[in-house]
């Protein structure tokens, strides 16, 4: 291939870079939070079994399993990332992090059956509990479980990207436009939420344990346990619910994404026929739009159309004459 033509597949071809605005960073962050985590999974597991205090192996044996939950998370940032012009991924990576959450909220589910389970067993069975150490624990693991959410807060933040196109035969133009994108993370929601688990099931572990040692109440660290798996049991299946629809390019009913294309096309005769609306990434997304009228113009003149809805990554337009 020549240099002319060099140039001018370059300047034809466009990337497929959906990554969240936030992604190195939140990358960065998720491997902090693993180790911050994995420091303290190993206190709390320690003190726990040798003070006798089931909320507190309870919330250390979790931790351990938040922490390898997490290093999905960071894994799954690290291969979106150096995969991001991978040719072989047609639509980028952008998903990846939605594949990753889900993996991690059944983690979560997994987490919410032993805790219960757990518990259950230990209600049965009571045993002495020395309450100021492992109430010290528990308030140290709480402290390390608030500075790990407050790492993995999300913020919405605004990215500049770029915007053009390309023409194809039969009338069909790609566009790529990545201003201002926003839209949750739920690589990084996942990882928040198994740090919120920890979180509260230290804050119930000290509740528990405070309660015992004021009125001998044995019977409640593990209903504590009891009720956090309920808790963690819920956060879970909405995480599964959301990151599900994404991976099976499900439209919310509060989506209006598709609602605003029909606004913007269908006008002067002009109607859409058959359109496809998908999640390619945090903050972005796709559309493939066909449409019929009875005078076609250039596919990149309805592309303009679409040009304010900032959510739109990646358009595809096929044109036909309205038959006679």
């Amino acid at each position: 291939m020549s240099k002319a033509q060099s140039s001018a597949s370059e300047r034809l071809g466009h990337d497929h870079v959906f990554l969240g605005g936030n992604h190195r960073r939140n990358e960065r962050r998720t491997w902090l939070v693993i180790a911050l985590t994995t420091a303290m999974m190993v206190g709390e597991i320690a003190a726990g079994t040798f003070y006798g205090s089931m909320a507190l192996v309870a919330d250390g044996w979790h931790m351990s399993t938040h922490a390898a939950a997490m290093l999905i998370a960071a894994l799954a940032y690290f291969y979106a990332r150096r995969n991001a012009r991978n040719p072989r991924f047609t639509f980028g990576t952008g998903k990846l992090g939605d594949l990753a959450g889900f993996a991690s909220a059944i983690v979560l589910a997994l987490i919410a059956l032993l805790i219960g389970w757990e518990s259950l067993v230990r209600l049965a069975n009571p045993v002495a509990i020395s309450f100021p150490q492992a109430i010290s624990v528990a308030v140290l693991g709480l402290v390390v479980n608030l500075a790990c959410a407050w790492l993995l807060r999300e913020d919405h933040a605004h990215h500049h990207g770029h915007s053009h196109h390309h023409r194809h035969g039969h009338d069909h133009d790609h566009g790529d436009h990545q201003d201002h994108g926003h839209g949750r993370d739920n690589n990084l929601r996942a990882a928040y939420l198994h740090v919120l688990a920890d979180a509260l099931t230290s804050v119930l572990a000290i509740v528990a344990l405070t309660a015992g040692s004021l009125y001998g109440w044995l019977w409640l660290d593990p209903l504590m346990g009891i009720v956090g798996a309920l808790v963690i049991a819920r956060w879970s299946s909405g995480l599964i619910r959301d990151t599900g629809s994404v991976l099976l390019d499900y439209v919310p009913p509060g989506e209006d994404l598709p609602d605003e294309i029909r606004a913007a096309i269908e006008k002067d005769g002009d109607r859409i026929t058959d359109l496809h609306v998908w999640q390619l990434g945090p903050g972005h997304h796709g559309a493939i739009v066909s449409l019929v009228t009875e005078n076609p113009q250039s596919p990149s003149l309805y592309r303009g159309k679409l040009a304010h809805i900032h959510e739109l990554s990646h358009v595809t337009i096929e044109v036909e004459r309205l038959a006679a």
